[in-house]
């Protein structure tokens, strides 16, 4: 499937089928190429809960108002960011290039993050994002649905997946195969509305 038509096929779905499940195989084919998505200073800010456990998944559930795609999906992916990525041994992005590309950017990722939790936090929600989106992408050129979600109680999902302290939840996205189709497709603004050139 080409990435334009996954990007016009694609729909949050809030119905999946509870009997069908994701092989182990598959999920590892999905996460492999999601995780080629890019990040600020290739910091790799996300972190990746896999909720499978029955209870877990009941649980997760609740804190979101009872919404059945948490139970129903194949997988729920608690999609968190690491907001102290930069400081958690940063030469291990850049591994692969020589010391001085390493050290220049070691001393770069220091001097941005140190003093700037706002960036800390806003980078992490950044690259979170733009992995949901390949995450989403992904699924849909293998056959599946799915569904970004912010509709739960973000801190009692914290509390039930154990979530560190210097960790912060982006959003859960469900993966499933639908079990009756969407509602028809909002309206979408027109390229004028949502393009400029140059300035406001």
């Amino acid at each position: 499937m080409s990435v334009s038509n996954a990007l016009k096929q694609r729909r949050s779905v809030k119905h999946f089928d509870p009997a069908h499940k994701m092989t182990n195989e598959e999920f590892k084919h999905l996460i492999d190429h999601a995780i080629l998505s890019p990040s600020a200073f290739n910091l790799q800010h996300w972190r990746i809960v896999r909720v499978s456990d029955p209870a877990q998944r009941q649980a997760v559930r609740e804190a979101a108002y009872d919404q059945p795609q948490m139970t129903d999906a194949s997988e729920v992916l608690v999609l968190c960011m690491d907001l102290k990525t930069w400081d958690k041994e940063p030469a291990q992005y850049w591994n692969h290039t020589g010391p001085e590309v390493t050290d220049f950017m070691v001393q770069s990722i220091t001097g941005y993050y140190q003093e700037n939790l706002q960036a800390q936090r806003d980078e992490g929600m950044r690259s979170c994002s733009i992995l949901s989106m390949a995450l989403m992408l992904m699924a849909q050129e293998m056959g599946y649905d799915s569904c970004p979600m912010d509709g739960f109680d973000f801190a009692k999902v914290g509390q039930i997946i154990n979530m560190p302290q210097d960790h912060e939840i982006c959003l859960i996205l469900t993966i499933g195969k639908a079990l009756q189709a969407p509602h028809p497709k909002g309206g979408q603004l027109s390229l004028d509305d949502v393009v400029l050139t140059d300035r406001f």
